[in-house]
């Protein structure tokens, strides 16, 4: 007999993962999550070769192995594969999310909001000035009436904020500390949004993703979806969410100062390219 669709208040959820070797992390993740309220879960496999796909494969994720390298692409490819779902939750696949918080982001997407905190509510999240001012003018035009031909929703984007809430000691080095909190003062001072936090660990309704014509290969695919959410209006929320120490492996980014470094320009170097298709767009 089948099982019963699992539904969050009405809605269909899709869990999506990125993993790169992760075979000795990505079983206990999945077995964490809660499958009566996860519809679907899809690891985007990024050319493993440790043993991931078939572990996930086990633990009854769907396995969508990528044509191109990329914590991007992982993300971009995984969500092809569930296209009529409700809302989509990313986590990472080394156990530093915990899979038990994900009720809290979607009470905060649903509007069921406990501990959710506000980061654009059109009017604390703008700033005074002409950063500020630019930030009214770009959403009163275009970006605005993008928004009003999507449904409607009291909350488009929740981020699971690292920063609001509590980092076991070594989970989050000082570099990524220092990128993290220097890229959304960058936002904030150029778009007039509050952000804390650029962590993976969020969930978006599938038509506000649709709407953001999420294109970044790699690692600037989470700042990405927030640029592009306050481009587009889009109200956005916070909530506090713990982050742990990866529960086995070695970090693909702040395991190596190459790979902090990579990450890092690959990071900024969206916002500096998202920025400059602003001023030609106002040109």
């Amino acid at each position: 007999m089948p099982l019963e669709p699992a539904l969050y208040q009405g809605h269909s959820v899709a869990a999506i993962l990125p993993a790169l070797d992760e075979a000795d992390a990505i079983g206990a993740v999945l077995r964490a999550i809660d499958r009566t309220i996860v519809d679907e879960v899809v690891v985007g496999d990024n050319g493993s070769t440790d043993g991931t796909r078939e572990v996930a494969a086990a633990c009854g994720a769907r396995v969508v192995r990528q044509t191109r390298r990329g914590y991007g692409s992982a993300c971009l490819e995984a969500i092809a594969a569930v296209p009529d779902v409700d809302i989509l939750v990313f986590l990472d696949a080394d156990g530093s999310d915990d899979p038990a918080e994900i009720p809290l982001l979607l009470d905060a997407l649903t509007g069921n909001v406990r501990d959710g905190i506000s980061v654009d509510q059109c009017v604390e999240a703008r700033l005074i000035g002409a950063a500020g001012r630019a930030a009214d003018t770009r959403r009163s035009s275009t970006d605005t009436m993008d928004r009003r031909n999507l449904g409607t929703h009291s909350v488009d984007l929740v981020i699971g904020s690292r920063v609001r809430g509590s980092a076991e000691p070594g989970a989050l080095t000082p570099l990524q500390r220092f990128g993290n909190a220097l890229t959304c003062t960058l936002v904030r001072v150029l778009w007039g949004v509050r952000y804390t936090d650029l962590g993976p660990f969020r969930a978006i309704w599938k038509d506000r993703y649709d709407a953001l014509e999420m294109s970044d290969p790699d690692f600037g695919w989470t700042i990405e979806m927030q640029v592009k959410a306050a481009q587009r209006g889009l109200r956005a929320v916070e909530v506090p969410v713990t982050y742990r120490v990866r529960q086995a492996g070695e970090s693909k980014v702040s395991g190596t100062i190459r790979g902090s470094y990579l990450a890092g320009t690959r990071i900024l170097g969206y916002v500096a390219r998202a920025k400059l298709g602003d001023l030609r767009g106002q040109s």
